[in-house]
This record gives structure tokens, C-alpha cells and sequence, in this order.
């Protein structure tokens, strides 16, 4: 694993980001375990542990400054997928990791007590059926489908001051123009992904007026 520690170390400078020790040995624990269950559980199609840090690394810590609340719901998890990276980051911040495949959350949870991750709430449901108790600050996804339709089956769990973030690739022009919503795209940029990224902010879930 040194030339990952090493990639992992390069890119978090490149980033701006400082990750003491502990949680890079994480992070990288978690890379190892995702390599571990694929072969069972087929969680990802990426296989290279060095293609696993930039992309299911990475990819995901870029978008670290822009996480907000104290409650965030990752949709569509899979293989805890943005929100187990985010919650090795971040372990003041509770997340709950929602997903409708039985073997991947069985996956996450495992992750979660293997990393001693005491911030992680695993979930296995549809996101449309999940009603939890408390609304959250944050909903965070890997865009699983078009923003429009992701938006109308999230609103129900946030509160009013509540965000979407939408990890996408390019900037999705058309999907954002059918959402009378007050939005931002943040451009993302990855260290070693030449690839196009964002993230959409959906700021505000009440539809503007008409004028």
C-alpha cells in the first residue's frame, strides 16, 4: 500500500487538505476492504487499488469543504461510497448511509465497525420509503439519477434550511435549467482525474415563483 499512501498523501496536498495520520491509515483500511468484499460482493468495477484512491478517494475528499450540518444522509451509499470517506474526515458530523442493496449496506456496516467509525448509521431501504425521525442538514449523492428526479425523492428528508449536494461530472445544463430552485455548480477539480467534475448545491427546495 505505499505507492497509495504515497498517491493518497500527493493528492490531499494538491487539495489543500490537512488529514493527520490516523485517518489516512483509515482511509486507506477502507481501501483495502473494499478490495477484500469485491470479490464476493462485487461493490465496485474498479479493481486497481491505485485507480481506488484517486477515484473512490479523491474524488470523493474534493468536495470536503463544501459538507455542511451537523446531520448528513448519503443516498444511494453502495459501497459507502461518498459517505464513508467523508465520515473518516469528518467525525464531529453524523452521517447516515442509505441504501436499497442488502449486500452493500451489509458491507458499510461492516466497514463502519472495522474503522471504528462511531459517527456512521447504515440504512437499507428505498430512498422514497426511508422516513427518519429528524430531517438533515445535507443530503450528499453521487448523482444516482437525473437532478430533477433526485430532488423530488430527497425533499422529504431535509429540513427547511436543508442542502442537496449532487457530485456529477460536467456541469448538467439542462437538468438544472427545469428546477425553478435557488442552485450553484462548483466546479471540482481532482488530482490525477483528467475528467470533468462538479458539484450542484441546491440551496433552497422551495420552488420560486412564477413572475
Amino acid at each position: 500500500m505505499d505507492a497509495c499512501r504515497q498517491l493518497l498523501i500527493t493528492g490531499l496536498a494538491a487539495l489543500n487538505l490537512a488529514i493527520d495520520d490516523d485517518k489516512i491509515n483509515r482511509l486507506l483500511r477502507f481501501i483495502k476492504l473494499i478490495e477484500k468484499w469485491n470479490k464476493a460482493y462485487n461493490l465496485t468495477a474498479i479493481r486497481d487499488r491505485e485507480a481506488m484512491v484517486s477515484l473512490h478517494l479523491l474524488d470523493i475528499l474534493a468536495i470536503l469543504p463544501y459538507v455542511e450540518g451537523q446531520r448528513v444522509i448519503d443516498i444511494g451509499t453502495g459501497a459507502g461510497l461518498p459517505g464513508i470517506p467523508l465520515a473518516i474526515c469528518l467525525l464531529e458530523t453524523e452521517f447516515t448511509l442509505l441504501d436499497s442493496n442488502a449486500k452493500k449496506t451489509r458491507f458499510v456496516q461492516q466497514a463502519a465497525v472495522e474503522l471504528k467509525l462511531k459517527n456512521v448509521s447504515v440504512c437499507h431501504s428505498r430512498v422514497e420509503q426511508f422516513h427518519p425521525e429528524q430531517a438533515f442538514d445535507s443530503v450528499i449523492t453521487r448523482a444516482f439519477a437525473g437532478l430533477p428526479e433526485m430532488l423530488g425523492l430527497t425533499a422529504h428528508l431535509l429540513n427547511k434550511q436543508g442542502i442537496l449536494l449532487a457530485m456529477k461530472g460536467q456541469k448538467p445544463g439542462a437538468e438544472l435549467e427545469q428546477m425553478a430552485v435557488k442552485k450553484s455548480v462548483i466546479p471540482i477539480s481532482v488530482p490525477g482525474i483528467d475528467a470533468e467534475r462538479c458539484l450542484v448545491r441546491i440551496e433552497s427546495l422551495v420552488e420560486a415563483e412564477v413572475e
